[in-house]
């Protein structure tokens, strides 16, 4: 009875292909949408997740943070504007303090940030970002070197004058050719170029810890180099003033030995700085761990929330399908009047036009999964089409992004496409079931 019941029902709905088409296109829509949502979803948040994951879960980092003028103490504000110097940040003493201080620290890396003119014969980066570090980042920032080395103890205690770039500050500087032993020149200083890193990934766009930038670009140097090669006096030059900043440590990474230990070390490190500082906003603690609990809880909502949104055009689609199903009720009456007439029960009757609910509903499920797979190839297109028309047209952070299709959103929009197509389809079946035989068989 069922196989002919679902016979009878994909026979009728042929008859009206156009009608059925258009029944089962608020559906296609609606399971697409959700795939396609929770995928760039998905997507977006993995590369967030890989972000924070690649900073370290075992480790800590405090960053320099340049405080407000307007919020500062008064008297280092009237200190400051008599010496035109502002002094903020990390200091060396602070390095000292917390590897001295803090028993669960294993490595503690300093970082200090430099923006000099980088050049090479005649190419040239004009603003570049020059990391002055010790030996140990590239094992804490989970770097790799390409080719050469990278900065060695030897480099550090000599204050030698070399340099390891990054993979695009490379291809910036010397196009093809081979950076290995060639000289680059950083602001007026001349440093022999000893490594080249592997080319990184978007995730690893905050591994370096100071801003946002892509790592690709930086250029490494020894930390003793930086300090007595560039100094620790910045001038910076704004219309009709020149004022001076003095920041010793951009950053400093501290990697703890127990996992465990992390948010305690964060907490140590925030009150020995704190107790040395005369201001409290001119540092951050950053804790890559408590980020990626966050991130973690903050993606479930978010997926929560794109399904829901994506989920009323499948409530719609089912809307929509009731309204159809109710209308074929109408003008096939006469049938519905000759069924119960030769014997059919209300039974029968509302398999039939369940079934016709159920196969519309699955068939545009299916369908609609189709599109929500293609939707990654799709946001690839548009985004190279949108790259040709305009390069600076989207966001960064949309060159970087990719579509992740989460085997269960297609499992669910499936679901939901089927249990749509039985509560939306119930009723109607039920109204043909309950019609009175006599006046079915009356009607013109």
């Amino acid at each position: 009875m069922w196989w002919q019941t679902l016979k009878l029902g994909v026979k009728s709905l042929l008859l009206h292909k156009l009608r059925s088409l258009l029944t089962m296109l608020g559906v296609i829509l609606g399971v697409g949408s959700v795939i396609a949502m929770l995928a760039i979803g998905e997507g977006s948040k993995r590369e967030a997740l890989e972000r924070i994951r690649r900073l370290g879960a075992s480790n800590v980092i405090i960053r320099s943070v340049k405080p407000n003028q307007e919020n500062s103490d008064e008297d280092s504000s009237d200190e400051q504007s008599s010496s035109r110097v502002i002094e903020y940040g990390l200091r060396y003493k602070d390095l000292v303090r917390l590897k001295a201080t803090i028993p669960t620290i294993e490595r503690a890396v300093p970082i200090t940030l430099v923006r000099k003119r980088a050049q090479a014969m005649h190419r040239a980066i004009p603003n570049a970002r020059i990391l002055g570090t010790t030996p140990d980042f590239l094992d804490v920032k989970n770097l790799k070197v390409g080719r050469g080395r990278f900065l060695s103890d030897a480099d550090m205690t000599r204050g030698s004058n070399v340099t390891v770039l990054a993979a695009g500050a490379a291809n910036k500087l010397f196009n093809f050719e081979d950076p290995l032993g060639k000289s680059v020149r950083l602001g007026t200083m001349v440093f022999q170029v000893v490594g080249v890193l592997s080319p990184q990934g978007s995730g690893n766009a905050m591994a370096g810890g100071i801003g946002s930038q892509d790592l690709n670009r930086d250029i490494y140097v020894p930390l003793t180099a930086a300090r007595s090669r560039f100094g620790e006096l910045k001038i910076i030059v704004t219309a009709g003033s020149v004022n001076f900043e003095r920041n010793q440590l951009s950053e400093i990474t501290l990697t703890v030995a127990d996992q465990n230990l992390v948010s305690q070390t964060a907490a140590m490190a925030r009150k020995i700085i704190m107790a040395h500082h005369s201001r409290s906003n001119d540092f951050e603690v950053q804790v890559p761990l408590e980020l990626l609990q966050q991130a973690e809880e903050e993606k479930i909502i978010w997926n929560l929330v794109l399904g829901s949104i994506a989920g009323i055009s499948l409530l719609v689609g089912g809307i929509g399908i009731m309204n159809i199903m109710l209308a074929t009720v109408t003008e096939r009456t006469r049938e519905i009047g000759i069924r119960r007439a030769l014997g059919a029960t209300r039974s029968h009757i509302t398999q039939q036009f369940l079934v016709e609910t159920v196969v519309l509903t699955t068939t545009g499920g299916l369908l609609g999964v189709c599109f929500g797979l293609f939707c990654g190839p799709l946001f690839r297109g548009l985004r190279s089409l949108a790259t040709l028309i305009n390069p600076d047209m989207l966001p960064a952070e949309i060159y970087t992004l990719e579509p992740r299709i989460a085997p269960w959103s297609v499992a669910l929009s499936v679901g939901i496409s089927l249990g749509v197509g039985i509560i939306f389809g119930v009723y109607p079946a039920r109204r043909a079931a309950d019609m009175d035989p006599i006046e079915a068989l009356r009607h013109e």
